[in-house]
């Protein structure tokens, strides 16, 4: 067994917790990290005859930034969506009390399948690509069909004004966490604040819903689970949607993206894409798209610099914290030349 003391998790006694409190849980067998993502460390724990998932708040606590590494909230929102169309994994335990295992962590199923993390798709034929992308976008549409009044999560957030408190939240976890000025960034701030469109409808959102926070079935493209709903919340369908569509917009050396490189067959372009979304959603992607991409690059450098705070502290989740840390200047740049883009053509 891996005990993981660099970890600090005690797993015989963590073993003991959690036999008492789900139904069917045997003694931890293994227990390993999950290589892979910036925020909450994910364990993969082996019991008996079958495997579940450990999320936990990154460590040490005493260095987070406020409001962030909220998995209380994930846990909570997929409680609420266990019975919906949404496909996610099922939960089974949260644990708040910070001394078992030295954070707070929830249990969840293990969802065996398939995780792209290049949205080129090159290991599978141009009709599976294509289904892969409808598929997102169809579990992206019923996500923001969802009832959330109806799933008890009237108080998951505040319905309106979510652009004026999200570009608000973000600047000040920004500001938290700089590391030195980025003058793109701060102009950014500043017109994003000043031009920000008229309420939209509020729904539930996601926060991250991209290709790699997907697990696909094994033997078809099919979505099986959506993982890490940390910035979930009541929010902006069309922000959230924005947000997946910027992998039309990031370089390839860039997060992951697709801009600047030839898109392969059975792969959307972006304008099909949000076509197909409005048709799903009955929502136009047309007002104030531009708007939305370029908050969101900003959203994301907010986001990517706090991941390269703690990797200077020695906090972050992931081994490569501080190479994808150093990309806030780089988001910030291409934000503030959408929004240069925008004005020249005003």
């Amino acid at each position: 067994m891996n005990d993981l003391a660099d970890d600090g998790i005690d797993v015989g006694r963590l073993s003991a917790y959690l036999r008492d409190r789900v139904d069917g849980f045997d003694a931890i067998q293994s227990l390993r990290r999950l290589s892979g993502g910036q925020s909450n460390p994910t364990y993969r724990i082996d019991v008996a005859d079958r495997s579940f998932a450990l999320r936990t708040k990154p460590a040490p606590l005493a260095l987070l930034l406020p409001s962030a590494h909220q998995i209380e909230r994930e846990y909570r929102v997929l409680s609420a969506l266990a019975d919906t169309d949404v496909p996610v994994p099922k939960v089974y335990h949260l644990c708040t009390e910070e001394d078992l295992i030295g954070r707070a962590f929830y249990l969840m199923d293990f969802v065996e399948g398939r995780v792209f993390a290049d949205p080129r798709l090159s290991a599978v034929s141009g009709h599976e690509r294509a289904a892969v992308f409808d598929d997102m976008n169809r579990v992206m549409a019923t996500l923001h069909a969802v009832d959330w009044q109806a799933l008890g999560l009237e108080d998951f957030g505040k319905p309106g004004a979510y652009l004026t408190r999200q570009i608000a939240r973000w600047s000040r976890q920004y500001r938290s966490s700089e590391t030195e000025r980025i003058e793109s960034m701060d102009r950014l701030i500043d017109w994003l604040t000043q031009a920000t469109p008229p309420a939209d409808l509020t729904t539930l959102v996601h926060g991250d819903f991209r290709l790699d926070n997907l697990v696909f079935e094994v033997d078809r493209p099919r979505i099986a689970a959506v993982l890490d709903w940390e910035l979930s919340t009541l929010g902006s369908p069309l922000a959230d949607f924005a947000y997946h569509c910027c992998v039309w917009h990031f370089p390839v050396g860039l997060y992951r993206g697709l801009f600047g490189v030839s898109i392969p067959a059975g792969v959307p372009s972006e304008v099909d894409y949000r076509r197909v979304y409005a048709a799903r959603s009955g929502r136009n992607t047309d007002d104030d798209w531009d708007y939305y991409i370029a908050y969101n690059f900003f959203r994301m450098a907010a986001i990517v610099q706090g991941i390269r705070k703690r990797a200077l502290e020695g906090t972050a989740a992931a081994a490569d914290a501080d190479e994808f840390g150093r990309g806030a200047r780089r988001l910030a740049d291409l934000g503030w030349m959408r929004v240069e883009r925008l004005l020249a053509a005003d």
